[in-house]
Formats: structure tokens, C-alpha cells, sequence
């Protein structure tokens, strides 16, 4: 994994939200809409040094550009998005700790990180968003702002899960947000609409007009209906 760093951004004590794509593509979501409504700036870039496959473009294979970004704005540190996730176990753990480390090196006290809850619920247009912390006296302050917490025990796979135990080892409080969704492998906008309402909650912050992902979600939802009719 290399870390290329281009510029050197004044901030101090900043929130930093971190996420990579998973089911339904929730952590990309979620990362592309607050770099966009807050026109985050670039200062940091995570590459993979080993690429695990090439891209076939008819008669001639490119080798994928796999990097993830560092952005930032005032008192806000935006990581992730990109295509996928690490491959390897070292280079997840690699990651993780870049991220620590960035989160140190700017004195950072709250690790955000999201993605998608697979769940057998019927929600119609209204999926829920359910967090985990890094202790149980964080979650029971949670509960205090009726939050809805993960309801039953599991193991959260690849970066939006291991990064909150990256942060629980290093003294950094942190939350994860799942958002509720039924089929993983289309995009899922309303998910990621339910965390951006959850972190504004939580960060008394706004973070942006979200009517453009509820159109994209309209859309999706339509061709999913006709392409299964």
C-alpha cells in the first residue's frame, strides 16, 4: 500500500467519516455525497501497490487504478469511497491504520464509519439505520438519543467494520452505521439517505440536500420492479 500526501491541511480536531463501497454500494454513497455537497478538498491519497487483476478492454487489458482519497473541510475528514476494498488482509490492516494514524497526527477524537445492515425486514421507503460502537458506555448514550442499535450479535467483515477495532485499540471513540437494505447487489440510496439523516443528528451538522439521491432511488427502485416483472 502506498500513501501519497499532497498537500497539508489546516485543521485541528476534526471528525473524520470513513467508508469504502460494500452491499449496496451504502459506504460509496454515502462518502461521494458529503465530498460533493461540501466540496471537500484532496490531500491525501491510499494506493494499492499490487493490483490482483487487469481490465480487459477488448483485445488490450489496463491495469485498474485502485486508490482511495483523504478529503477534507472545516472540522471534517472524509475517507474512502474508490472501487472496492484491499484484497489482502495486510493491506485492510494497512489501511485501518493509516487512518489511525491520520486521525492522530490531527489530534481526530470520533471515528464515523457506515455501510449496509442485510436484513429480511420490510421497510418500504423507510429502512432504518442501526449503530454499533466502540463501548458499551458510548452505545448506552446512544440509546439515550433512541437510536436503534444492532439488534443481535455478528461479525462485520472488511474496512467499515474493522476500522472500529483499529480505533478501540487506539483509544479513539467510534461509531458504525448500517443502514437497513434487502438487496445487496443494486444500489442502495434510501440507505444511504437514513445514515446522512443519522450522522447530522449525531454531528449537528448538515451535510446537504438529499433530494437528488431520493430521485436516484426512484429510479433504481422502477428498473428493479421491471427487470423482476
Amino acid at each position: 500500500m502506498d500513501f501519497i500526501q499532497d498537500t497539508e491541511p489546516d485543521i485541528k480536531k476534526p471528525i473524520i467519516i470513513a467508508a469504502m463501497q460494500d452491499m449496496g454500494n451504502v459506504g460509496s454513497i454515502v462518502i461521494n455525497f458529503i465530498n460533493e455537497s461540501l466540496k471537500t478538498r484532496k490531500f491525501r491519497i491510499a494506493k494499492t501497490s499490487f493490483p490482483t487483476y487487469v481490465v480487459d478492454k477488448g483485445g488490450h487489458i489496463e491495469i485498474p487504478d485502485e486508490s482511495w482519497e483523504y478529503r477534507y473541510t472545516d472540522g471534517l475528514i472524509v475517507f474512502g469511497s474508490g472501487n472496492g476494498q484491499p484484497r489482502s488482509n495486510m493491506e485492510l490492516n494497512t489501511l485501518c491504520q493509516d487512518v489511525i494514524d491520520i486521525s492522530k497526527k490531527y489530534s481526530a477524537k470520533f471515528i464515523y464509519t457506515l455501510g449496509g445492515y442485510h436484513t429480511n425486514r420490510i421497510f418500504e421507503k423507510n429502512p432504518k439505520t442501526y449503530i454499533t460502537t466502540t463501548s458499551q458506555k458510548l452505545t448506552k448514550q446512544m440509546e439515550g438519543l433512541n437510536i436503534d442499535i444492532t439488534p443481535q450479535k455478528s461479525i462485520i467483515t472488511g474496512f467499515n467494520g474493522l476500522i472500529l477495532g483499529f480505533a478501540k485499540k487506539n483509544n479513539i471513540q467510534g461509531i458504525g452505521m448500517y443502514g437497513e437494505l434487502n438487496e445487496p447487489e443494486i444500489p442502495q440510496y434510501r440507505s444511504a439517505i437514513s445514515i446522512i439523516k443519522t450522522i447530522e443528528r449525531l454531528t449537528y451538522r448538515k451535510l446537504g440536500n438529499t433530494n437528488q439521491l431520493e430521485i436516484m432511488a426512484q429510479e433504481t427502485e422502477q428498473k428493479f420492479k421491471s427487470q423482476n416483472q
